[in-house]
């Protein structure tokens, strides 16, 4: 049965960033802002055709970037406006604490916004400087009491462990700002290594193994007793808080790219769009679709896709993922819940290792 089934996303990607942050390998511009007025109106253009040719309504919709709250309110909101949604849908949009206004969120609230993520990173001042981050700590408490006060139901707080010169103490010191902050969600990523960005070229800054593996145990406990439960290796929430778009992803649904660089999903074709916005503008406003490569996945590649990304949440994989050979060598990393094989904490920190003993083929949900 596929869980997704009946579900269908839209990712919006706005491009522009005041900064780009040493970890970040998005599709990114801090020399583009000028682009910002053609970009939203061939955004809008993008989703029109998309809607003539059958874009289904909507479950979730997420912005994300980029920074799009470097967007005035009232155009994003413009481009938000063309999407059909379903009933109910879910609609995010990734914000920079220092950008959040009390009026802001009001407009988001208003104009079909009901879910925003904070990017959060860390709350103490050195460990933000090392990722590269220019937002002020204190914003962050700020930006959280206008997401309540406009009357937000749910949010999430995006923070990062791993950076250099990120002691253990602070990390706790984020983890107990984050948890008095009270958010129904949080995501708690280990800062990784991407090609092309500073950091790629920095070995000195890269984050430690062992350290990373301390602070997801001790966040994964604290966030236990606040309530906040991981259903994913990276995600935690509170009952009901789960991200909709999220388990679109993770159950291989469908979804399209609106915007430069986005990514779309249907019945095992992807596909992605031109990386630059000049380029995405130019082939919008061109008549033409703004395609720069697409795969075609087969059944057997398909099959263990599935079983990579449902191994890495709550609701875990059939037992017939997992020869007996492989169930004996992975003792203590996986066990049985409800006739499916889901992840320990231990096998969570081991994730990549699990994955490869998966089987994959043709096992079904």
């Amino acid at each position: 049965m596929n869980q997704a089934a009946g579900l269908h996303g839209v990712y919006v990607h706005i491009p522009f960033c005041a900064k780009r942050c040493d970890y970040c390998a998005f599709a990114t511009f801090t020399d583009r802002h000028h682009l910002q007025g053609e970009y939203v109106q061939a955004l809008r253009k993008h989703i029109r055709l998309l809607v003539a040719g059958g874009m289904p309504a909507a479950t979730s919709v997420f912005v994300g970037g980029g920074t799009p709250t470097m967007l005035p309110a009232e155009e994003l909101l413009s481009v938000l406006a063309e999407i059909p949604l379903a009933l109910r849908a879910e609609v995010t949009v990734e914000c920079n604490p220092d950008d959040i206004t009390l009026e802001m969120m009001q407009q988001y609230l208003r104009g079909g916004v009901n879910r925003v993520s904070v990017g959060v990173q860390s709350t103490v001042d050195h460990v933000l400087k090392s990722l590269g981050r220019t937002h002020n700590p204190e914003n962050v408490h700020r930006a959280v009491a206008h997401i309540k006060q406009a009357g937000f139901k749910t949010f999430n707080l995006d923070i990062m462990y791993g950076a250099a010169g990120e002691t253990f103490a602070d990390w706790k010191q984020t983890v107990s700002d984050v948890i008095t902050l009270d958010p129904p969600h949080v995501s708690a990523y280990g800062l990784t290594i991407e090609a092309n960005t500073p950091l790629a070229s920095q070995p000195e800054r890269h984050p430690d193994d062992d350290d990373q593996a301390d602070k997801y145990e001790w966040v994964d406990d604290h966030f236990a007793k606040a309530g906040l439960f991981n259903y994913e290796i990276s995600n935690w929430a509170k009952p009901g808080h789960e991200c909709t778009h999220n388990y679109l992803y993770w159950m291989q649904g469908n979804y399209d790219g609106i915007g430069c660089a986005a990514h779309a999903h249907k019945d095992g074709k992807r596909w992605w769009n031109v990386r630059t916005p000049d380029r995405y503008i130019e082939m919008i406003n061109n008549g033409e679709e703004p395609v720069s490569s697409s795969e075609v996945l087969d059944d057997a590649t398909k099959s263990l896709e599935e079983l990579q990304l449902l191994i890495r949440t709550r609701e875990g994989v059939p037992t017939s993922a997992f020869s007996p050979d492989d169930r004996s060598h992975l003792e203590g990393l996986i066990e049985l819940h409800d006739d499916r094989y889901v992840l320990t904490r231990a096998g969570r920190l081991m994730a990549n290792e699990v994955s490869i003993r998966l089987r994959g083929a043709q096992t079904s949900q």
